[in-house]
This record gives C-alpha cells, structure tokens and sequence, in this order.
C-alpha cells in the first residue's frame, strides 16, 4: 500500500487522477477501521489532512459551504442556528474523539446507508461539491447515492466541500441505536420544514439500501398543511394527518434484517420517529414570532 501525501488541493487533483483508485484519507475514521479489520487492503491512500481549505466554512446570506473534513465538532459549536439538522446528527456520531476527527465529507464518500450525516443532508437540501482536474461540478444529494456505498463520484473526483442551505424553519435528528453511544444506526430519520417554500423534506438512514427521502409522504403533508392552511394559521396538525405521515414514511423503507434490528422493526421505528419529529417540529414553527398571536 502506498502513501500518498499532498501538500494542496491541486497537488491531491493530480494525485487523484494519476491513481483513480486511491482511497482519500481525511478523518479516517471509516477507512482505517475497514483497514485495520482487512475488509479493504487499497492500493493507494490518499492523504488529505494537509489541505487547510478542507477544515474551513463560509456563511453566505442563504447557504453554507461546508469543507469536507470540518470536524462534526465544530459543526456543533459554530452552525448550530445555520444548519441544525445537521448539528443535531453531529451529536450522535460516535464519541468526542470521533466527532473530533470525522467529517460530512467522509459520510459521503462511504455513502454508508448508515451514515449519521445522510439524513439530515437530505431533509436540508444539500448539494456535493465535488472536483478533478477536469473542472468542478455540484451534485444534488438526491442523485450522489447510488447504491449500498456507492456515489455519483466519477474516478478521478474528490468532495471538496458541501453547500447546504440556511435553515428557514425548524429542522429535528431522530436516531435508533442499540446503546446510547459508539453506535450504528438501527435506523435514523431526518425532518426540516421549509417555511418559504412551505415544504418538507425527509431523510431516512439505516432503512434501505441508501440514505433515501419519503417522497410520498412529503408530497402528503405538503398538500394536507397547504389545503389546511395550516402554515398561515398555526394551527396543531391533527392526528390522522400526523399518523398518515408516519405510515407512508415507514413505507418508503426498504430494510433488511441484521444483527442489529430487523426490518419490521425499522420500519416501525421510522413511523414513530416520524410522528414525533414532525410534532417537535410543528410546535418549534407554531412558537415563532411570526405565529404567536391567535394560535389555539
């Protein structure tokens, strides 16, 4: 195995082009595990620990560009109010040492099912910046998942950094594990309202082959609060709607059985977290300013 260490982006370009195959190499919280176990014995690594702009994020007025190996840690100190779907999932990644080390960038380069940070990505909207010496493009989170830990890279592409728009309403994490630490996901689910577009988005984990959202079920609740008013008026989403939401949510998975849950369970598992991240959320948006007076 062979130890690639470049000092800049542009020298990690190059490198990524003359060996398509090597692995990159940031947090490496995923990769030497699978090393260190033999599961994956890569002919090249791909070092990327050197390049400062990857530790690095920029606020703009409606989004935040994200580098790819900003620690989860600070992801919870510092964008907490920008992008608190995802501060939330940071939380639950692992341990301190971990969330230390590990970033967004190495989630979506496993493309794990059980990534922590999928969810999330997904119910905010996010898009993958990804570069080769052949120029740079941006890929809708929808479309980076190919299959079980698989991505839309190309070869020669490395993730620079991900955009992830500013939350405009409430966003709510909600995960299932075996123990409350050090833990992969049973399943995990992801919630954010979208007040201006007055949508919703999901992102399930842990669920189905990839990270996947519940289109049906989004599509359901976007027409139930649109018919009944319900992001003018405030009002408490009633239970036959919050229950619907559940179920067709629980429907989008497509689960298996493992050592750590079975596939009814994690279809049961998603519907509750469902249910209740859509009540925390609702209520978050019932308790804004804009919606305080005349609310039942």
């Amino acid at each position: 195995m062979d130890f690639l260490r470049p000092a800049s982006w542009e020298e990690a370009l190059a490198a990524k082009a003359e060996h398509p195959t090597a692995v990159p190499l940031a947090g490496g919280t995923d990769v030497m595990v699978e090393i260190n176990f033999d599961h994956r014995r890569p002919e090249y690594l791909l070092d990327l620990t050197r390049i400062g702009d990857l530790y690095e994020w920029e606020t703009g007025e409606r989004s935040v560009r994200l580098g790819a190996s900003v620690p989860y840690t600070r992801i919870m100190e510092n964008l907490r109010a920008e992008l608190p779907g995802l501060a939330l999932a940071s939380h639950t990644v692992a341990s301190p040492q971990i969330r230390n080390r590990g970033g967004v960038g190495g989630n979506l380069g496993t493309a794990s099912p059980a990534g922590d940070a999928h969810p999330a990505l997904l119910a905010a909207g996010a898009e993958v910046e990804a570069e080769s010496v052949r120029g740079t493009r941006l890929i809708p989170i929808d479309d980076f998942y190919t299959g079980v830990k698989r991505n839309a890279l190309a070869p020669d592409e490395l993730i620079r950094a991900v955009h992830i728009k500013k939350a405009d309403g409430p966003q709510q994490y909600s995960k299932v594990g075996t123990r409350n630490a050090m833990v992969i996901a049973v399943c995990a689910f992801g919630l954010a309202l979208h007040p201006e577009s007055r949508t919703v988005r999901t992102g399930i984990g842990s669920a189905a082959p990839t990270p996947v959202r519940a289109k049906t079920a989004e599509e359901f609740l976007n027409a139930a609060l649109e018919e009944g008013g319900f992001w003018d008026n405030g009002k408490i989403i009633t239970p036959s709607v919050a229950k619907q939401f559940a179920a067709l949510c629980a429907g989008a998975c497509n689960p298996i059985d493992d050592v750590r849950g079975t596939a009814s369970y994690r279809r049961h598992a998603v519907g509750v977290m469902a249910r209740r991240t859509l009540t925390w959320t609702w209520e978050s948006y019932r308790g804004t300013a804009a919606h305080t007076e005349g609310v039942a």
